[in-house]
């Protein structure tokens, strides 16, 4: 039976990737007898079996028995226990003269133990030649020999000795060997045989996939990544953590052998390391990719992923990319005192350009990038001026900054009608991301010492217009400033180290599959922390709350203020949810996202004011009557009365310019000094009004959040309003930040109204929880929503009774 199985029938695939066994079919078949003889007489077919019913109980084992203690237990071999010792010595690694699956790969010598006495061992030929007998007793040799025959059971090898005159030496072949090392040690353990290789056996060879420049490169750890020469990739075998050489590789390649002979001792070798010798060549690597695999520890050889080590100037770059850096001195010509923070932020952006590398410095807002940047611009001392693309309502705080602490820097506004790049001479050169999209071939052809994204949120979006004319502006440096590396998903943060630094994160779509999913959906913390190990050189993140700064700064208080609706925006409320709700369940696709986007918007809208959803002019609102029909309009009024009391100053945030339109009529009504800042107020005009807010003469100032919640410098106000809720956390704070910055003095109060009941007190406590999330990486976000079943979308519209 045993030779009429095919290879199917006794194959057996080892956990992982890796080759399948074959065990010896016969050992197989015996197991499978022997478990039919004991399982058949114990189930109903016991009387055609053994012609009656079996009486006797299931066999007892204690728990974790070996099957070989029930026979010890019940007298079988009662005396000794036998083990094997295998001997290599005639076992030559460099000896390939003869067929591998037959040559003498050693010998496994029978030993025998005592039971009674566990300090008896003896070689079985002193057994056979009776020189045991008064320690052993006349016995052993019958027990030895039926300890032998149960073994072969597990192992038929060992049959053979039966055929031995003196039954102690087993010589083996390789492919016998082999299985000693797989299976059938396990087997032999299980049935009360022990194994015991060499006590100079070694066991730690391993593999490492290796990343190391080409000879001749660099040293210095610089070198190679300037240049365009790729970089060598291979396995590196070693031993005991000590690299083989060439030469011990390739004996190791051609041995094909499972144990092998190296350094003077003995080696245990897997199959699969014999073939990362044989192919040590994993082919060669970009400096980019090479940098990547580098910082990662990691790199995917055929699809799985590996251990990867750098070595030469790869690893001295990697070494210096995460030793931190100690505080610069501050550059002659800077007139400002920088902080701590901001000296080791001058640190880290110099050692980068200066390895040509690009680097995300990604601050809280009010921290000081701008004075940092400028520092770093006088740190470099180039000949070539610094391009800076930033929000036209930055341009004047630039030119301010500038100005105030490098007097004597030439500075330029690249920026409207009458725009010229002729005669530069090194400085600044100022410019917006829109004149930079449009004007990108002639900046293209401008050599540049550093080229600069404020805002850098602005060209999240790799596939945008804005992003892409930013990419063809050539530079030796490239430097991203922003307060919200991420706002949305992953995919904005790689387009801004794939700006900085090209090619660091690979194509987006393999950044998606292999780092972006796991980590937004909260599944593999072992993938966030390769993408925290990849990323981390190349951004600098600071926070007001870490250690060190928080103490520059006052305190901040947030409060949520729950608001109920009015009569009449409860009734429109409810009647949007019926008929939106009746049209989304009719509807699919794209077709049906649109109508949720639409139902999220309308409902947002009734939560502010109702003349915002019913596109109502200020002067047709209702006049004194515009608080009354908006509870969060009535409640904005409470808050101004008390701070304008107290000769306080607020900032009003809202995402609705016509929200903002009817604050600012309302106030004005009420002969409350105020202005409205938005997306279309012009540059000259927003910086006055900034002015004015900062001088006091204008103590309430109401701005659109998309417009102006990034740049601006209006530390005069000490309460901040966020009229209604973005869908982002990150984006409301880098709001509250123009108030809560550096230069700050006074205590800051954030107040958050919140309509009650409604889906603004659902998406609180979806902010709440994706806050945390935040400052790790974020989901999705408001398009999100619109993915979920009508039952989900239904319960997050809903209006609620509150108590």
């Amino acid at each position: 039976m045993a030779a009429a199985l095919p290879y199917e029938g006794h194959a057996v695939p080892l956990p992982g990737p890796g080759p399948i066994r074959l065990p010896e079919p016969e050992a197989l078949v015996r197991a499978f007898l022997d478990a039919v003889a004991d399982t058949l007489p114990r189930t109903p077919a016991a009387p055609h079996a053994a012609g009656r019913p079996f009486a006797a109980r299931d066999a007892q084992h204690l728990p974790h028995a070996h099957d070989w203690a029930a026979e010890v237990a019940a007298g079988m071999d009662a005396g000794v226990r036998i083990s094997l010792r295998l001997d290599l010595s005639a076992y030559d690694l460099f000896d390939d003269a003869h067929d591998d699956g037959a040559r003498s790969a050693g010998a496994a010598v029978v030993q025998v133990h005592s039971l009674a006495d566990p300090t008896l061992v003896a070689d079985a030929a002193a057994l056979w030649a009776g020189e045991a007998d008064d320690a052993f007793g006349p016995r052993a040799r019958v027990d030895a020999a039926l300890a032998v025959r149960r073994a072969a059971r597990v192992w038929p090898p060992l049959d053979r000795l039966s055929d031995q005159d003196v039954p102690d030496v087993l010589a083996l072949t390789e492919g016998e060997l082999s299985d000693l090392l797989g299976v059938a040690a396990t087997r032999l353990a299980a049935a009360g045989v022990a194994v015991h290789w060499p006590r100079d056996l070694a066991q730690d060879l391993s593999a490492a996939a290796v990343v190391r420049p080409a000879p001749g490169s660099a040293t210095d750890g610089t070198g190679f990544f300037e240049s365009e020469d790729l970089l060598q990739f291979r396995w590196q075998l070693a031993l005991g953590g000590d690299p083989l050489t060439e030469s011990e590789m390739d004996a190791l390649a051609e041995a094909h052998r499972p144990v092998v002979r190296l350094r003077d001792q003995w080696v245990l070798v897997d199959p699969a390391l014999v073939r990362k010798a044989r192919k040590r060549d994993l082919g060669l690597l970009d400096p980019v990719d090479a940098l990547s695999v580098a910082l990662t520890g990691t790199a995917d050889v055929d699809g799985e992923t590996v251990e990867a080590v750098p070595a030469g100037a790869l690893a001295a770059l990697r070494d210096r990319l995460t030793a931190g850096v100690r505080p610069a001195a501050p550059p002659p010509g800077l007139h400002a005192t920088l902080r701590d923070y901001q000296l080791r932020g001058l640190a880290w952006l110099d050692l980068m350009t200066s390895l040509g590398l690009g680097g995300c410095l990604a601050d809280d807002m009010g921290l000081g990038k701008t004075v940092t940047l400028i520092a770093l611009h006088l740190k470099r001392a180039r000949r070539e001026p610094t391009l800076v693309v930033c929000p036209a309502s930055l341009l004047g705080n630039w030119q301010r900054e500038i100005t105030r602490f490098a007097p004597g820097v030439p500075v330029r506004r690249f920026h409207g009608p009458d725009r010229s790049l002729d005669d530069l001479d090194g400085g600044f050169v100022l410019t917006t991301y829109g004149t930079m999209r449009s004007a990108a071939p002639a900046l293209a052809e401008q050599a540049w010492g550093m080229v600069v994204a404020d805002e850098a949120q602005h060209v999240k979006n790799p596939y945008s217009a804005t992003a892409k004319a930013l990419r063809t502006i050539p530079s030796p440096a490239r430097v991203a400033l922003t307060g919200t590396p991420v706002e949305n998903n992953l995919s904005e943060l790689w387009a801004l180290l794939d700006w900085t630094t090209p090619g660091l994160l690979g194509p987006l779509k393999s950044f998606r599959a292999r780092h972006a999913r796991a980590v937004e959906n909260g599944e593999d913390e072992e993938a966030v922390e390769r993408l925290a190990r990849l990323v981390r050189p190349f951004l600098l993140r600071r926070k007001k709350s870490d250690p060190g700064i928080v103490p520059e700064l006052p305190p901040k208080t947030e409060t949520d203020h729950p608001v109920p609706l009015t009569r009449e925006q409860g009734a429109l409320y409810e009647a949007v949810v019926r008929e939106s709700m009746l049209a989304i369940e009719t509807a699919e696709g794209m077709a049906r996202r649109g109508l949720v986007l639409k139902l999220l918007t309308s409902l947002k809208q009734i939560c502010n004011h109702p003349a915002l959803y019913l596109k109502e002019e200020p002067a047709r609102a209702g006049g004194d009557r515009l608080a009354a029909r908006s509870g969060k309009l009535a409640l904005l009024d409470e808050l101004l009365d008390t701070l304008l009391a107290e000769d306080g100053s607020a900032l009003v945030f809202t995402q609705y310019v016509g929200m903002a339109r009817l604050i600012t009529s309302h106030l004005a009504t009420r002969a409350v000094p105020v202005d409205l800042l938005h997306g279309g107020t012009p540059v000259p005009e927003r910086e006055r009004m900034v002015d004015r807010f900062q001088a006091g003469s204008t103590p309430v100032l109401v701005l659109s959040l998309k417009a102006a919640g990034t740049g601006l410098n209006l530390t005069r106000a000490g309460h901040v309003v966020h009229f209604d809720r973005w869908w982002n956390p990150a984006v409301e704070e880098q709001a509250t930040d123009r108030a809560y910055r550096i230069g700050q003095t006074q205590p800051v109060q954030v107040h958050r109204l919140i309509t009650e009941g409604t889906i603004e007190d659902r998406i609180a406590e979806m902010l709440q929880a994706k806050r945390a999330l935040a400052d790790a990486i974020l989901g999705s976000g408001e398009s999100a929503l619109t993915e979920l079943t009508d039952r989900e979308l239904s319960d997050l519209v809903s209006l609620r009774s509150t108590p």
